[in-house]
């Protein structure tokens, strides 16, 4: 049976969950355009149950807005797939879970719905962890829907590994 997930992905979780299960880290995640992508692939490693908390899926605005509290001047103002949207999500994915460490990941992933300021590949992706500054990187993957969304779960679990071993 093929792997579902790159063998560089599964690496990644599993140094993540030694870190985390060594510091006694639980995680949260929110993810939008990677549509839960980051979920399946870290509980597609066993033992995952011991560092993943819980998942948010929110999709549309009024998602971010009920399940993570991200407040609707922050979306109405800097956008969906924004700095400060993902920032957001992060730090509401600490604050609506048991988790000490949150990712979350925001972008469009095409082949439509970008702009000139905000083109198709655009993610942004931020890191919170209780108590601590949040992280947060931009990028333009390219590629078609389905390699930026791999490429955003790829630099989330890198990101997310950075923060993690600190």
């Amino acid at each position: 049976m093929a792997e579902m997930y790159p063998e560089i992905l599964i690496i990644m979780v599993e140094d993540l969950i030694a870190v985390c299960r060594e510091k006694k880290i639980k995680l949260a995640l929110a993810e939008s355009c990677t549509g839960g992508l980051v979920a399946g692939c870290i509980t597609s490693v066993s033992g995952s149950s011991d560092i993943f908390d819980r998942g948010f899926v929110t999709y549309s605005n009024q998602a971010k807005i009920e399940m993570l509290g991200v407040s609707e001047s922050t979306l109405e103002k800097f956008g969906a797939v924004s700095e400060e949207t993902a920032i957001a999500m992060a730090e509401g994915a600490i604050k609506k879970s048991g988790g000490e460490l949150a990712l979350s990941i925001t972008g469009i992933a095409g082949p439509g719905g970008g702009s000139e300021e905000k083109p198709v590949g655009l993610v942004h992706i931020a890191v919170a962890r209780k108590n601590t500054t949040t992280r947060s990187e931009r990028h333009i993957f390219k590629g078609n829907r389905d390699r930026v969304r791999i490429q955003a779960v790829e630099s989330g679990l890198k990101l997310l590994n950075a923060v993690a071993n600190h």
